[in-house]
C-alpha cells in the first residue's frame, strides 16, 4: 500500500543515506571481528566434528531449564569460569541476549544503573527507565559518573549502584579507565559491568580480557562473547553464584530461549584452549596495529591504539560513498553510520584481523588516501 507506515519508514531512511541492506561477503577483510582468524581455522573445524563423533548433538531440543541441559554448556561454564576468573559462568547464544539480560535482570527497583554513552545497544535495550533510574554518562568521564552518583544519592536515592562500560569500545577502538572505575565501584559499593567483547581473546593473559586481573571479585560482572575474538558463537556472563543463580530463575532471555547448541559449546570450550595459548597470534595483531598507527599518522588520521580503526567522515552518505569505493578496489569496508554512532560521526570501521598483512594493510591505506581526495 502507498500509504503503508513501514514503506514511509524506509523511504526515509533511504533518504538520509541510512537504509540497510544484506551484502554478500567480499573483497580482503577489514570488517568483521574475528580479530585471530579462528572462525574458519582448522582447529575449530576439528573441535566440531570431534564433538559430533561422540555424539554432541547440533540441537539442544528445549530450554535450558526443560530439557535443553547438556553436559557440553556445563562444562562448558565450569571451564570458563577457571579460565576468567570468577566463581561461575552462563552461556547464552547471543552476546546480545547475554547484555539484554544483565541489564534487565539483576538491577532491582529502586537501583541505579549509569551506563557509558557508548555502551552497546544490547544493554540499552534490555533497561527498564520506569522500573530503575537510569543515567547515561559522557563517554569515559570517571568525574560525571561520580557527580550523577552522588546528586542520586542526595536525591534520596538508596538502592545499589550499577555502573555498565565497555572495556574496549566497538566503533571508537579506545579504551575504558579500568582502574578509576573499579576505585569507584570500591568508593560507592556499586556493581561493576565490565563489556569484553572486543577485548576477550585479543588482550591480557591468555586473551583473557582487559579487566581480566579484576575478575572474581564480589561486585564485577563480565561479558565475554564468543563470536569475535574466540571465532565460535554465543557469550559468557561471568559474575558470582548468587547473580547466576537469578538470571537461571528470573532472566526471561534465558529461562524462555531454546538453548545454545550444545555443539557450539563444544567449540567454544576449543576456543577458550586456542586463546590460552595464542600468544603468538596476539603478538602477530598488535604489530598490525601498530603498523595501522603509523599508516594513519602519515595520513594526519587520528589512531585508536586498538584493532578497531575507525576513520570519522562525518556525512552519512560521504561515508557511504567511500565505503563503496574501497569496495570497489576489493577491500570489504562498511559504513557506520547514525543511530549506530552518534549524529554527524559516520564513519568507516576498519577491523584488524590476522585475514590481512601489512602489505594489505599499506594497500589499503594507500587506496583511502585517493577516494577521500575524491569523495
Amino acid at each position: 500500500m502507498a500509504d503503508d507506515p513501514h514503506k514511509a519508514t524506509l523511504d526515509a531512511l533511504a533518504a538520509k543515506g541510512r537504509l540497510r541492506a544484506l551484502t554478500a561477503t567480499r573483497g580482503l577483510d577489514f570488517t568483521s571481528n574475528d580479530y585471530l582468524a579462528l572462525a574458519e581455522s582448522a582447529a575449530l573445524r576439528d573441535a566440531a566434528a570431534a564433538a559430533l563423533a561422540r555424539g554432541v548433538p547440533v540441537g539442544a531440543g528445549g530450554s535450558r531449564l526443560l530439557r535443553g541441559n547438556h553436559p557440553e554448556h556445563e562444562a562448558l561454564e565450569e571451564e570458563a569460569a577457571a579460565f576468567f576468573g570468577s566463581e561461575t559462568a552462563l552461556y547464552f547464544p547471543t552476546g546480545y541476549a547475554a547484555n539484554a539480560a544483565i541489564a534487565a535482570t539483576l538491577p532491582r527497583e529502586g537501583d541505579l544503573i549509569v551506563h557509558d554513552a557508548l555502551m552497546h545497544a544490547s544493554f540499552r535495550a534490555g533497561l527498564e527507565p520506569g522500573r530503575i533510574a537510569v543515567r547515561t554518562a559522557p563517554h569515559n568521564d570517571v568525574a560525571a559518573m561520580e557527580a550523577i552518583i552522588t546528586d542520586w544519592r542526595a536525591g534520596g536515592g538508596t538502592g545499589r549502584v550499577w555502573i555498565a562500560v565497555e572495556t574496549l569500545y566497538s566503533m571508537d577502538g579506545d579504551r575504558a579507565p579500568l582502574a578509576e572505575l573499579v576505585a569507584l565501584a570500591a568508593k560507592h559499593d556499586a556493581m561493576l559491568i565490565l563489556d569484553e567483547a572486543h577485548a576477550t581473546g585479543v588482550y591480557g593473559d591468555q586473551g583473557r580480557g582487559l579487566g581480566a586481573q579484576y575478575e572474581g571479585a564480589p561486585n564485577i560482572i563480565s561479558l565475554h562473547t564468543c563470536g569475535k575474538g574466540l571465532g565460535a558463537a554465543g557469550a559468557l556472563i561471568c559474575l558470582p553464584r548468587l547473580y547466576r543463580d537469578f538470571i537461571v530463575n528470573r532472566g526471561r532471555s534465558f529461562i524462555y530461549s531454546t538453548a545454545p547448541s550444545p555443539l557450539m559449546a563444544a567449540a567454544v570450550r576449543e576456543a577458550l584452549k586456542i586463546s590460552a595459548g595464542a600468544r603468538q597470534e596476539r603478538t602477530q595483531l598488535a604489530a598490525l596495529v601498530r603498523h595501522a598507527g603509523e599508516g594513519l599518522r602519515k595520513l594526519g588520521l587520528p589512531f585508536s591504539g586498538s584493532q578497531i580503526v575507525p576513520v570519522i567522515v562525518g556525512e552519512d552518505s560521504r561515508a557511504v560513498a567511500l565505503a563503496a569505493a574501497l569496495q570497489a578496489r576489493g577491500y570489504d569496508i562498511r559504513a557506520i553510520r547514525p543511530p549506530t554512532v552518534p549524529e554527524g560521526t559516520a564513519r568507516l570501521r576498519i577491523a584488524l584481523t590476522l585475514h590481512v598483512t601489512p602489505d594489505d594493510l599499506d594497500a589499503l591505506f594507500a587506496d583511502l588516501a585517493v577516494e577521500m581526495e575524491r569523495t
